[in-house]
C-alpha cells in the first residue's frame, strides 16, 4: 500500500511531465482513494478498461491517453459522464502521461520498441523539443519484406509497408502512435525506414517520391509497451501491486 500523492509525485519527476508542452493534462486527471494497493495499466482510459479495473479492485488506473484534450468538447455529457462517474462512483484514481511517456529513455513507448524490436539507439530526430522521435541501427541488415513480418511477430499486428519490399534496410527513425506527420523530418535523417503507428493520404506519397520507406505498425500496437513498463516501475519502487489490462483496438 501506498500514498498516492507519493505516487504520482514519483512519476511526474521519473518522467520530467513538467517539460513537455503537451496537448492534454499530465498526471493525476481525476482523483480517487488516497491509498493505493493496485494499479491497472492500459493504453486508453477507455469505458472498456474502467469496467475490468473496477473488476481487478484496482485503486488507480494509469494510462497513456486519458482526458481533457485541447479542443475538444468540454462537456460532462453521453460518453464522457459515464466514464467520470465510474471512476468516482468507484473512488478510482486516474492519472495519464501522454508525450512524456513516449519520450522517456527508459519506459518510453519509443524506447520499448526499440528493446522489442532489437533496435540500437543511436540518436533522435524532429523539431519537438524534448525529442519524442529515435533514430537507430537494426541488429543485421535484412529486406523491407523481412523487417514487416518481423514487426508483426513481435507486435501481432500486420504493418502497411509502402516500399519496395525487396529492398535492403539497415537504419531507421520511429515515433509510436498518430506520428505519421513526421516522416519528412524523419527522412532528413537519411535513414532507409521510418516506423509509426498510423498512415495518412499524404504519407504515402512522401515515401514513394523521397524513397523512405514507411511502415504503420498500428497506433494501439505501437504504444502498448510503454506504460507496462511504468507499471512495473512503480512496482518494483513501491511495493505496488501492477496488473496490465490490454483493451484491443484496430487502429
Amino acid at each position: 500500500m501506498q500514498k498516492r500523492d507519493v505516487l504520482v509525485a514519483a512519476m511526474n519527476e521519473y518522467l520530467q511531465a513538467n517539460k513537455f508542452k503537451d496537448y492534454c493534462p499530465n498526471g493525476l486527471q481525476v482523483e480517487g482513494r488516497e491509498q493505493v494497493k493496485r494499479v491497472i495499466t492500459g493504453v486508453t482510459a477507455c469505458q472498456a478498461l474502467l469496467d475490468a479495473a473496477v473488476v481487478a479492485d484496482g485503486d488507480l488506473v494509469l494510462v497513456h491517453h486519458g482526458y481533457f484534450w485541447k479542443n475538444e468538447n468540454p462537456c460532462v455529457t453521453g460518453m464522457r459522464k459515464q466514464r467520470l462517474h465510474t471512476l468516482l462512483k468507484h473512488d478510482i484514481n486516474l492519472v495519464a502521461y501522454h508525450l512524456p511517456l513516449d519520450a522517456h529513455p527508459v519506459v518510453g513507448n519509443n524506447a520499448q520498441l526499440a528493446e522489442l524490436l532489437d533496435i540500437t539507439i543511436t540518436g533522435h530526430f524532429g523539431s519537438m523539443e524534448p525529442p519524442i522521435g529515435y533514430v537507430g541501427k537494426l541488429a543485421e541488415p535484412m529486406s523491407a519484406r523481412e523487417l514487416a513480418l518481423w514487426v508483426e511477430e513481435k507486435l501481432g499486428r500486420e504493418v502497411l509497408h509502402v516500399g519496395d519490399a525487396e529492398d535492403t534496410v539497415e537504419t531507421i527513425a520511429w515515433c509510436s502512435g498518430a506520428a505519421q506527420g513526421f516522416i519528412e523530418q524523419a527522412q532528413e535523417t537519411g535513414v532507409d525506414v521510418y516506423l509509426s503507428g498510423e498512415i495518412s493520404e499524404p504519407t504515402a506519397h512522401v515515401a514513394r517520391e523521397t524513397g523512405i520507406h514507411y511502415m504503420a505498425a498500428g497506433h494501439h500496437a505501437t504504444e502498448r509497451y510503454g506504460v507496462q513498463a511504468l507499471g512495473e516501475w512503480l512496482a518494483q519502487e513501491f511495493g505496488v501491486e501492477h496488473q496490465f489490462i490490454d483493451v484491443d483496438n484496430p487502429a
